[in-house]
């Protein structure tokens, strides 16, 4: 779907989409298309009770006079309570409702609402990333779409009174659409597709961005003592890989920030083999690797002014009869040893050496794991929020306040001694799990850090967010890409020169 900018100007064809404030009040450019269509859109709201709250649309069908097929009325709510958040979901809202319409065409007016306090030319940016990020579709292997659910939008053009402006806005979001793109693309592909070395392979292409990504295959990471990695993969025939993905465009010398992704491309829960209801979904345990690998891409694409370093570790999870058994023992990266109790605890053995790794070779001014993690998590917080554990408060006020601003919400988690020496084992450094059925995420959180070493650090359990059973917001129902457009902000905020 192509996008462009345009000056605000009623145009020639498709439909047209118009922003409403609440209260029923159209903007200028609303106001002057009312009287054009001889107040066919105040009668229209009156009727339909429309009262542009966000969110809310009305349908019109254009009258004779103008060239356009229908307009689209989308509320925005009160424009002094509008944030960018709230410019995206109005895009989406008209996207949603048109995408397979028929129309090929759509302009977006982003009006003047008096109180708006978003810039104009950032609020019509977001409206096309939200009009982008939820006309997209993963449909690589359908061969039999209905002609009528096949999407016909083809070319979005926002109308904006500083239209340049606006462009410019759009060149940073864009690339972040990509990353995002990216990231749902991996985390929806069927895991004969994306297994460890296929995933890795995608992950060696961004160096097309100027990225340098180095792949560690089984050969390199034994001899670095993986043995928790390592472990994790030895039940499957694809071969597990541990991918750096680097990007220099912060000053020479300054430390990096580093953000690591666990990456089980399918997990079967291995010898404690998970019931077979739903475990399709597993194919998708790797959306913490998905969100790094976009990630990486959007900071490549818009150039960010800051030395980042993304790794993946990307394993698959499978019991045969080499896989890895309840009651073994594995020495992690650190010298560490864990007994494994529970091979479904997999993603934190996969994290701890990709971690140790990571402050061995980078000296990261910060690092934050992201990870498809505990099931107890969503037991916690619903598909609302991802789970947050920290040992820093700076570092988790930073990442809280890009989620709120950008709806990839998290909240907050204790860690505490006591939960930490429940993980504790009778004949190793630590187990896997922690007591059964009891603080689940806790435990995994704090077997983590372990492997901190007192580096600024946040973990990110997403399993309740990587994956929507339901259309929302500028998200398509599927893979949701939690974290790309989240940790780009906090990049964007607070770390770029």
């Amino acid at each position: 779907m192509k996008i462009a900018f345009s000056s605000l100007a009623l145009p020639k064809s498709g439909a047209l989409a118009v922003t409403v404030a609440a209260g029923a009040k159209l903007g200028s450019f609303g106001a002057e298309l009312d009287e054009r269509t001889g107040g066919l859109l105040g009668r229209s709201m009156k009727a339909a009770r429309f009262s542009g709250k966000a969110d809310e649309t009305l349908t019109v069908l254009a009258p004779n006079g103008v060239e356009i097929n229908r307009i689209v009325l989308v509320g925005i709510g009160n424009p002094a309570d509008a944030t960018q958040l709230t410019a995206g979901n109005a895009g989406a809202t008209v996207v949603a409702g048109l995408l397979t319409s028929g129309e090929t065409e759509l302009s977006i007016a982003s009006d003047a609402h008096e109180g708006l306090t978003v810039p104009a030319a950032e609020f019509a940016a977001e409206l096309a990333f939200g009009a982008l990020a939820r006309g997209w579709r993963f449909e690589r292997y359908k061969t039999k779409t209905p002609e009528e659910k096949k999407p016909t939008l083809t070319r979005i053009t926002l109308l904006a009174g500083e239209a340049k402006a606006a462009k410019k806005a759009w060149e940073r979001l864009e690339k972040v659409a990509d990353g995002v793109f990216l990231a749902r693309e991996v985390v929806s592909e069927p895991p004969n597709v994306l297994y460890p070395e296929s995933f890795a392979e995608r992950c060696a292409a961004l160096r097309d961005l100027g990225l340098e990504v180095d792949v560690l295959d089984e050969k390199r990471m034994r001899k670095l003592g993986m043995g928790a990695l390592l472990g994790v993969g030895q039940g499957s025939a694809k071969p597990p890989r541990l991918v750096v993905m680097r990007w220099n465009g912060g000053k020479p010398g300054d430390q990096p920030i580093a953000f690591i992704g666990k990456g089980v491309t399918f997990d079967t829960g291995g010898i404690s083999l998970k019931p077979g209801l739903n475990m399709d979904d597993m194919k998708w345990d790797m959306a913490g690797a998905g969100a790094v690998y976009g990630l990486m891409a959007a900071l490549a694409g818009r150039k960010a002014k800051a030395n980042v370093v993304g790794i993946v570790g990307l394993v698959e999870n499978m019991p045969d009869g080499n896989a890895q058994r309840p009651g073994d023992v594995v020495t992690s990266m650190s010298g560490q040893t864990i007994e494994i109790l529970n091979t479904d605890a997999e993603g934190r053995l996969v994290l701890c050496d990709a971690m140790w790794y990571c402050q061995q070779e980078f000296k990261p001014k910060f690092m934050i794991d992201l990870a498809t993690l505990t099931g107890a998590i969503i037991v916690s917080l619903g598909n609302e929020h991802a789970g947050m554990f920290a040992n820093n408060d700076e570092l988790s006020e930073k990442i809280a306040r890009a989620g709120q601003a950008t709806g990839e919400k998290v909240w907050r988690m204790p860690l505490a001694p006591a939960y930490d020496r429940d993980i504790d084992s009778d004949i190793a450094d630590m187990r896997n799990i922690g007591s059964p059925g009891k603080a689940g995420s806790i435990t995994a959180a704090q077997f983590l850090a372990r492997y901190t070493n007192g580096v600024p650090w946040a973990h990110l359990d997403i399993a309740g967010t990587a994956w929507s059973k339901a259309d929302k917001g500028v998200v398509p129902k599927g893979a949701t890409a939690f974290g790309v457009r989240l940790l780009d902000r906090l990049v964007a905020d607070n770390y770029e020169g």
